[in-house]
């Protein structure tokens, strides 16, 4: 006592004063903290469920305000599964929250099974809730009132086509698409320009037309003799060669006027000599213009194109009426013609066609590649299988959780009698396409001691049935292998000959054994694959990158 007064004197009244808001604070600090500790709880509403019930799985976590909390998400509750997670209910009291998570679970076979702990993430640490005992209770069955049977065989099914007509439809669309293009540039009738309407006229309404739009013209206001006589002269050129047959406009003038008496004479052209004086006049004063620069008067050119128009009318008068044996050549001649107009369009259309199919063709070429594009258009297996709609399932139990391009069957498997003594139950699936040599197995199996597996023992069964069945050549390596949750196993693959089903002959191929297990259980993964099938290895990584195994039984 002594010694304290001492202490107390030593210390003085201001020194215990600042002694005493020390621990004051201390002790403030310390409720603070225990304030901030998590509170996890966890319950069930029973225990006791029949095979197909559901029971719900309720977490309580209490944390302040700032805390940041994870709930387990997904398949994490094996062997229970999860039906539904229902969302957070959320209370506030104070600066606290009370996060409430419920969710539903059921199990389709009977037994008594350990629900796992759970792990509740806050602030980056874990938690984990305690780990309950469910019993799973069969339904009781009245076999005198309902007969047993025995579980039926396997019923092959077709695959379902119910997706055809959207191919269909697909296919529809772009075959109206290039239809419609090919109607609108090719086929269709186009409406006629001006000057194609004038280009269908016969030669003489032609020609009359012409006439009429030169005197329209400015060539004499603006003092172009030489472009007015070059065209009054090529109008009547041109339809004395379409209308007579003559060659007028590479002739010259003296020429074209032998060629017209000829005509005349012969009985052909029954033109009077005035009517080819005329025209013999015109012609020789639009050479003079031409050529000579030379510039008649404006009432000179005017009486000339009448004089031309008259030549023309009188020209069309004098061409005698064709026979009938005529018309008939000259309808054949049209219809021939217009089968070959309509044979060019279809032409075009079909070429261009081909050409926008062989351009769609090289340009996916230069894009994915000889071969890929051929392996589509080919139908190759593999292809095939990768570019299908993959199905995410699971197999067994233990389950055994992977994608594969197929859903994996399950194969009835015999147990051997010497081996019923330590194996409870043996489940077994599998995919297998001969045409693309690719098969994907799983098999999940119990024992009815909790004793860890024989992976080595096994692996050398798988490898020995290989062999059975006329594989050879067979090389063997080992790694470990760590599923994307973490769960670990081993990884036996390797290469070796094999036998492609229904014949003797070898191929080069690969597999890749995948072992997991634990006290009482084991799960395995069998693939093989040709060797050098691109598609097939595509698809097997991405199977490996999908299985997810459950190590808790």
């Amino acid at each position: 006592m002594g010694v304290m007064n001492y202490v107390i004197r030593s210390w003085g009244p201001r020194t215990i004063m600042m002694r005493g808001l020390f621990l004051c604070a201390f002790c403030v600090s310390l409720i603070g903290f225990s304030q901030t500790t998590p509170n996890i709880t966890s319950e069930v509403d029973t225990t006791f469920i029949k095979i197909g019930d559901q029971l719900n799985f309720k977490v309580t976590v209490e944390v302040d305000s700032t805390d940041s909390v994870i709930f387990p998400e997904g398949q994490t509750f094996s062997p229970l599964e999860t039906v539904e997670a229902f969302a957070t209910d959320t209370t506030r009291k104070k600066d606290r929250f009370t996060l409430m998570k419920t969710y539903a679970l059921t199990q389709f076979d009977s037994g008594s099974y350990k629900l796992p702990a759970q792990r509740i993430e806050i602030n980056g640490k874990g938690y984990f809730t305690d780990s309950l005992r469910i019993d799973v209770a069969t339904v009781p069955v009245d076999t005198v009132a309902q007969k047993m049977y025995d579980i039926k065989p396997l019923i092959q099914v077709e695959k379902s086509n119910a997706g055809w007509w959207k191919i269909l439809l697909g296919i529809l669309v772009i075959l109206g698409i290039i239809a419609g293009i090919m109607y609108w540039f090719f086929l269709r009738k186009k409406p006629l320009t001006e000057a194609e309407k004038v280009a269908l006229l016969p030669p003489y309404d032609r020609a009359l037309l012409e006439l009429k739009k030169l005197d329209n013209s400015k060539y004499l206001i603006q003092d172009e003799y030489k472009q007015y006589y070059s065209e009054l002269t090529d109008i009547v050129r041109s339809y004395l060669e379409e209308d007579v047959n003559v060659s007028a406009l590479e002739s010259t003038t003296d020429e074209l006027i032998v060629k017209l008496e000829m005509m005349k004479d012969a009985g052909e052209l029954k033109l009077d000599n005035d009517t080819i004086k005329q025209f013999k006049s015109i012609l020789q004063t639009a050479d003079l213009v031409k050529f000579a620069k030379s510039k008649p008067p404006t009432n000179v050119a005017l009486q000339d194109r009448k004089a031309v128009e008259h030549i023309v009318v009188k020209t069309h008068e004098a061409i005698p009426e064709p026979t009938a044996e005529e018309l008939m050549e000259l309808e054949a001649y049209q219809d021939e013609l217009a089968h070959k107009r309509h044979r060019k369009k279809w032409m075009i259309a079909g070429a261009s066609a081909l050409g926008v199919l062989l351009i769609s063709v090289i340009a996916l070429t230069v894009h994915y590649g000889v071969s890929m594009v051929w392996d589509t258009v080919s139908g190759h297996p593999t292809k095939r299988l990768l570019d299908s709609e993959w199905v995410a399932s699971s197999y067994g139990y233990p389950p055994i959780q992977l994608e594969a391009p197929e859903v994996l069957v399950r194969q009835e498997v015999d147990i051997p009698e010497e081996a019923k003594a330590n194996i409870k139950e043996l489940q077994s699936f599998m995919f297998s396409d001969d045409k693309a040599l690719l098969t994907l197995a799983t098999t999940s199996t119990t024992f009815t001691q909790p004793a860890e597996p024989e992976f080595e023992k096994t692996i050398e069964q798988l490898l020995k049935g290989f062999e059975e069945k006329g594989a050879k050549n067979i090389i063997t390596k080992q790694e470990e292998f760590v599923t994307v949750t973490g769960v670990k196993g081993i990884k036996t693959y390797g290469s070796g000959k094999f036998k492609i089903p229904g014949s003797e002959e070898l191929v080069q191929g690969k597999y890749v054994i995948l072992s997991f297990g634990g006290k009482g259980f084991q799960q395995q993964v069998l693939l093989t694959w040709q060797d050098g099938d691109s598609y097939a290895e595509e698809i097997m990584n991405r199977v490996l990158s999908t299985i997810e195994v459950k190590t808790e039984v």
